[in-house]
């Protein structure tokens, strides 16, 4: 396995590009165990800080994962969640009393935690897409779990004084959820704008979400409209980048 080319590159660069290469190639396949600190000592005669130093370029990268007292092995991306952007989202989902996070979790059980329900004051980008100026919005904080595992974090925004008193304020929105509950008000989603971006989590996100070390975040910012082009809600989620596929499907017109 060691292939030292050129000495140019800290030793443990070397080691973890070997490694890599290792990995690209099959040698070592997701779930794999990677050679031990004793094996990488003996093979590339370095010092054991020197191969813990390989394995934590491979972990700050997201390809393996330490498990206490069993070694360093070779990430596995298990998908959990397949998220339809568009049919998610129709009003035969949310209109019939539908969930849109239990039809991500078909074939799963899904959980939804309340962190938090509560009127603040909205933050400037939040505000200016809602047109609210300095008014509060209500602001609820979701957790998604997938098999007791998170996977989720959910803002969500919208006018406070237009919410109040009704069950888009409580833990349980009912039926339908949220969206339902603004049909009911006169106020119906009709279109939704999405924008993708991806990171590395805060350590508040990776705690939040249990993150393996060098796993990224999915961030999708959704604002949903009336058919008179007015915002009714933001929505702010952070996904786990290893358990979500993003899938759109759209006809060409």
């Amino acid at each position: 396995m060691p292939k030292d080319d050129t000495g140019r590159l800290p030793k443990y660069l070397r080691i973890a590009a070997a490694l890599k290469d290792a990995i690209a190639s099959g040698e070592y396949g997701p779930g794999d165990r990677l050679p031990g600190e004793s094996d990488l000592m003996s093979a590339y005669g370095v010092a054991r800080m020197t191969a813990r130093q390989a394995f934590g370029v491979l972990q700050a990268e997201g390809l393996a994962e330490a498990r206490k007292g069993a070694g360093v092995f070779v990430r596995e991306f298990k998908v959990g969640v397949r998220r339809r952007g568009i049919q998610r989202l129709a009003v035969e989902v949310w209109g019939s009393g539908g969930s849109i996070w239990a039809a991500d979790g078909k074939g799963h059980e899904p959980v939804v935690e309340v962190l938090g329900i509560a009127e603040e004051a909205a933050p400037v980008t939040v505000a200016a897409v809602l047109g609210i100026g300095e008014e509060p919005v209500c602001v609820r904080r979701r957790r998604f779990l997938l098999d007791g595992k998170p996977v989720m974090l959910a803002t969500s925004y919208l006018d406070a004084a237009l919410v109040a008193g009704t069950p888009v304020t409580e833990p349980d929105t009912g039926p339908g959820g949220i969206y339902a509950r603004l049909a009911e008000l006169g106020e119906a989603p009709a279109r939704f704008r999405e924008e993708i971006r991806s990171r590395m989590p805060s350590p508040d996100e990776a705690a939040r979400l249990a993150l393996a070390a060098g796993t990224p975040v999915v961030l999708v910012c959704r604002t949903a409209y009336t058919a008179q082009g007015k915002p009714v809600e933001v929505n702010e989620m952070v996904m786990d980048a290893s358990a979500y596929v993003l899938e759109y499907e759209f006809d060409a017109s």
